[in-house]
């Protein structure tokens, strides 16, 4: 007798646009449908496979099974990750370059960026009680880009933070985007690749010296398995990489002043004396709120799980929304609740905002622990060190954009 499983298909010739209406619901709705964690479909002319939840994302992040390389739509390629990026990498190769990029997240450099990122905070809320009205994340983005460039050692003259912010933020902003807005990320992309290797060309001739063991220097002088020295373009590539990730911290940082207004009664336990309490308050922020929708993988050769067959180079998507509101892990997953990260034991696979399993050996954000901390800063400033008001404005998210940004980009106003 069989011990094969069929996996739930959705009929119809292609979903792409199914998806681009259901945006981050797509997988977790046809999760519900199915009744099943795992459903078949066809997406931009091709099978794929879905998949969320903990077990899941278990098998997902095993490397065994699963490969990054050539897993990523071009369009994403052209706009969010880049050519030969650390994400499109496998096996030895991937491991070496992530080890230049945990080599980064030490406690000396993760003190140096929240001592940076207070600097640029103080400097902005100072220039936000001259203005009438303050476009949050617009602003947060000039923050976390300075605040990027002054950590990795970036030259960065004040005359371009203001461009440098926009075509970060492009790059994130416009993967799923079709038309013109789409053709923007790929000449922010095109412009900032361009103007970071430069920078690299003239650190390795002498005519610019960047601080010892900044991630500047470290990644300019990192070598590959036969010991080469990376080409300019991915060096270019893996500095973005640092870059824009810390600019994207600002759809979070939107979310947080977002939950601070619907949920006031947060903002006075965040006051109180409770020093844990906002890293719970930021947890479930990264929870409950959406950042990045899915992750692909195509498979590496053929192998069966819980019955299911999954087939070499099936292309296959990782719900990391749906993951992190699956109610077999989260108790009434769609409250926003950060007591709930109290006593809650988590794993590599259950909470995964920023993909799962392991930061040394995986495919998990290099950046995470960066990202909680720079969200320290900020949720800091917004409860403890300035006052502000909110105006009459569209507050609404849509599930359906991505990313979603909240639709106003929170305006602020009365500073102080």
């Amino acid at each position: 007798m069989s011990n094969r499983n069929y996996i739930p298909r959705e009929e119809g010739i292609d979903h792409s646009l199914s998806l681009m209406r259901e945006g981050y619901m797509y997988i977790l709705n046809r999760r519900r449908s199915f009744h099943s964690d795992i459903f078949e479909t066809r997406l931009f002319g091709k099978k794929v496979i879905c998949m969320g939840g903990k077990e899941a994302a278990e098998i997902f992040y095993d490397s065994e099974k699963f490969k990054r390389k050539n897993a990523a739509p071009n369009r994403a390629v052209q706009t969010l990750f880049g050519k030969n990026g650390v994400q499109s990498l496998d096996d030895k190769e991937h491991k070496l370059r992530k080890e230049m990029f945990m080599s980064i997240m030490t406690h000396d450099q993760l003190k140096k960026l929240i001592n940076v990122t207070k600097e640029q905070w103080q400097f902005a809320v100072n220039k936000w009680r001259q203005m009438d009205a303050v476009i949050l994340y617009d602003e947060v983005q000039e923050i976390l880009s300075r605040t990027a460039c002054q950590w990795a050692g970036v030259p960065l003259p004040e005359e371009e933070v203001t461009e440098l912010s926009k075509d970060l933020g492009a790059m994130f902003e416009s993967v799923t985007k079709v038309g013109p807005n789409h053709w923007k990320g790929r000449n922010a992309r095109n412009q900032v690749e361009k103007w970071v290797g430069e920078l690299v060309d003239k650190v390795r001739s002498g005519k610019v010296h960047p601080p010892k063991n900044s991630v500047l220097d470290k990644f300019i002088w990192h070598r590959n398995l036969d010991g080469t020295l990376l080409d300019t373009e991915t060096v270019a590539v893996e500095i973005i990489n640092i870059l824009r990730p810390i600019v994207a911290i600002a759809i979070y940082i939107n979310f947080l002043a977002l939950a601070l207004h619907h949920y006031p009664e947060e903002r006075k336990k965040l006051k109180s004396d409770n020093e844990n309490y906002p890293e719970l308050f930021i947890q479930e922020v990264r929870r409950y709120y959406p950042f990045f929708p899915f992750v692909s993988a195509l498979v590496k050769k053929d192998f069966t799980w819980k019955g299911y067959t999954f087939e070499e180079d099936t292309l296959t998507l990782l719900d990391l929304y749906g993951t992190n509101h699956d109610p077999s892990t989260w108790d009434n997953p769609d409250q926003f609740n950060p007591e709930r990260f109290a006593n809650k034991e988590l794993t590599l696979y259950d909470f995964i905002p920023q993909g799962g399993g392991d930061y040394f050996m995986g495919h998990r954000c290099a950046g995470e622990w960066l990202t909680i901390e720079v969200m320290k800063v900020s949720l800091d400033y917004l409860v403890n060190q300035m006052d502000y008001e909110l105006p009459e404005q569209d507050l609404s998210y849509s599930l359906v954009s991505m990313p979603s940004i909240p639709h106003s980009r929170i305006v602020i106003n009365h500073v102080i």
